[in-house]
């Protein structure tokens, strides 16, 4: 590892560990200390010389879970209901077109893989191009039998 990434990675690390001590304190008094040299340091007592009280204010993050907690500005575009069950209606059958394509998709590539043994072709006189290309049939059907759980997923949700 060079000289520059250990550094980086140091940093980084010290960085983190001092984000989580800071966290780890923040409701208990914060002290600014400084010593003879200069370097400054924050801790949660003050009992060093050098070391001069924080007045922080505690952060307040607003709950987003709610009620109200979805709405977005008021001047924010709203769809009427028929344009809504228009969009959805489109929605659905764009997916059920999808649904159709992926389905004939996955029965021709069941077909050619013919139970795990599709047939050979002339350029395959070498035994491990078959295989890779029986594996990579085999992850086409996986693939393609991923997308149709997803769309059927996707068409249960409407």
């Amino acid at each position: 590892m060079s000289l520059a990434w250990s550094r980086l990675v140091r940093l980084l690390l010290t960085a983190v560990a001092g984000l989580l001590l800071f966290g780890a304190v923040w409701a208990d008094d914060i002290y600014q200390c400084t010593d003879e040299n200069g370097k400054v340091e924050y801790k949660n007592t003050g009992i060093t010389k050098g070391c001069k009280k924080l007045n922080v204010e505690p952060v307040v993050v607003p709950k987003l879970n709610g009620p109200g907690a979805n709405k977005g500005p008021s001047n924010f575009p709203k769809v009427d209901n028929d344009t809504q069950k228009s969009r959805d209606s489109d929605r659905k059958r764009i997916l059920e077109d999808e649904l159709r394509t992926q389905e004939a998709k996955l029965a021709e590539l069941e077909k050619s893989f013919n139970n795990g043994e599709p047939e050979r072709t002339g350029d395959e006189r070498n035994y491990q191009r078959y295989l890779d290309r029986v594996q990579q049939m085999k992850d086409d059907i996986a693939r393609t039998q991923s997308d149709i759980d997803s769309i059927k997923s996707e068409l249960s949700k409407l």
